[in-house]
């Protein structure tokens, strides 16, 4: 693998109707869990979701837009002046603002190797698809 890699964002896999780029792979970070996310202004389907089973603490940037960020059912600021970090077992949502969001969510287990799950790997397939 080389020890550097460039590419363009919207040329990435994509799984979830193009809304989840497997930016990870796609780049070959083998560390740490990384991928990029968009959803369309006032989008309110994005799972509330924790890691506990997986021990997993993450970190939101906004790329583009903005909206909000729902922790333990208090809402954040999720902009270009905002950055944020949740631990493993905090309940969390990403709710987009007027413009859409594009966020960059970037994960891994404290004191661990980063284990990627099957949905961020290249040609597995979209869980969509089957649904």
């Amino acid at each position: 693998m080389s020890s550097y890699a460039v590419k363009k964002i919207d040329d990435m896999e994509a799984v979830f109707q193009g809304a989840f780029k497997r930016a990870r792979a796609e780049l070959g970070v083998e560390s740490f869990g990384m991928q990029i996310i968009d959803m369309p202004a006032n989008y309110d389907n994005y799972p509330e979701h924790d890691h506990s089973e997986d021990g997993q603490e993450e970190v939101y940037l906004a790329l583009r837009g903005s909206g909000e960020l729902e922790i333990e059912g208090e809402r954040f600021p999720l902009d270009g002046d905002h950055a944020a970090r949740v631990g493993p077992g905090i309940k969390r949502k990403v709710w987009p603002g007027n413009d859409g969001i594009r966020i960059l969510v970037i994960g891994g287990k404290v004191g661990e190797a980063y284990d990627a799950p099957d949905i961020t790997k290249l040609g597995e397939p979209d869980p969509m698809a089957a649904a």
